[in-house]
């Protein structure tokens, strides 16, 4: 079997509604569903949260990072909960189950290219938080959490590696014309992978909220306005000025971003450039926090 014999088999399972999730994030989501209950008060957060030691770690070293922490640390998940409030502790646990849904491969191959793909994912999240804050005037936490969910496509591939190991081929990856139609999702675009088609089906099981969803479709099909507006374009910038490439660009191998540095446009009294200098212990920290 090749690598275009591989994605048309998952790409089929994504068709009849079958793509496979481990037990983890079978779990991770339904801490997810609670959370979005409207009665789910922040002493039965703190209860779902301390079931999972990973994300009782990572909730309270994002709350003492620098993006949140204004003076004093907290030392428990409630304290930590009650300062990042439930929509970004909604993001934190879509960034457990985006970690998740990759699995722990003993193929160090893969164990690498994932290490590597979350290592973007947490940047990029980090800089799209601070570029909606600081630049665009969106929302930060929904500008993290689109950063946070955008390579679920590349996750869930990563996942099937064991099982497909010609997915590791450095064959260029076939378009949408070369694989079965998915129903109703597939975007008229010579850019369509299937990274965006499993994407879009992996998404849709997360059940995230339209802007999010819009943001991501804006990542892999738009065109980044110039200076940025929108969440998406949000997105788009951020992708580009992460230093950590994702290793599925160009096939599943990594290049550098040798444009990031010429990125530059006035923004208010500044620049993008002046304003990421002074925010860089801010997206360190916050990249830090996410990778715990």
């Amino acid at each position: 079997m090749d690598k275009t014999e591989a994605l048309n088999s998952i790409v089929a399972e994504a068709n009849r509604g079958e793509l496979v999730f481990s037990t983890n994030v079978t779990a991770s989501l339904k801490i997810q569903q609670a959370l979005d209950a409207p009665d789910c008060s922040t002493d039965t957060a703190a209860k779902l949260v301390m079931n999972e030691p990973l994300l009782s770690a990572r909730v309270v070293a994002i709350a003492n990072s620098v993006a949140y922490n204004r003076g004093n640390d907290v030392t428990s998940v409630k304290a930590a909960i009650t300062r990042l409030g439930f929509r970004t502790l909604r993001s934190i646990v879509a960034s457990l189950i985006v970690r998740q849904l990759a699995g722990a491969s003993k193929n160090p191959v893969t164990r690498a290219k994932t290490n590597q793909l979350w290592e973007h994912t947490a940047q990029v999240a980090a800089l799209a938080q601070v570029i909606a804050r600081r630049i665009t005037k969106l929302d930060p936490d929904t500008a993290m959490f689109a950063g946070i969910v955008h390579e679920v496509g590349g996750f869930y591939l990563l996942s099937r590696v064991e099982e497909f190991p010609c997915l590791l081929d450095n064959q260029p990856n076939p378009l949408a014309s070369d694989l079965p139609a998915f129903a109703d999702t597939i975007v008229e675009s010579t850019e369509e992978t299937p990274e965006t088609i499993i994407g879009r089906v992996v998404l849709k099981n997360l059940m995230l909220p339209q802007p999010v969803l819009d943001a991501v479709e804006a990542l892999w099909f738009g065109l980044r306005a110039m200076p940025p507006e929108t969440l998406g374009d949000t997105l788009l910038l951020a992708n580009e000025l992460a230093s950590i490439r994702s290793p599925l660009e160009m096939g599943f191998e990594g290049e550098s971003n040798q444009y990031a540095s010429e990125i530059d446009f006035v923004v208010g009294d500044g620049t993008l450039n002046s304003i990421l200098e002074e925010s860089e212990d801010e997206v360190r920290s916050l990249t830090a926090a996410l990778l715990t």
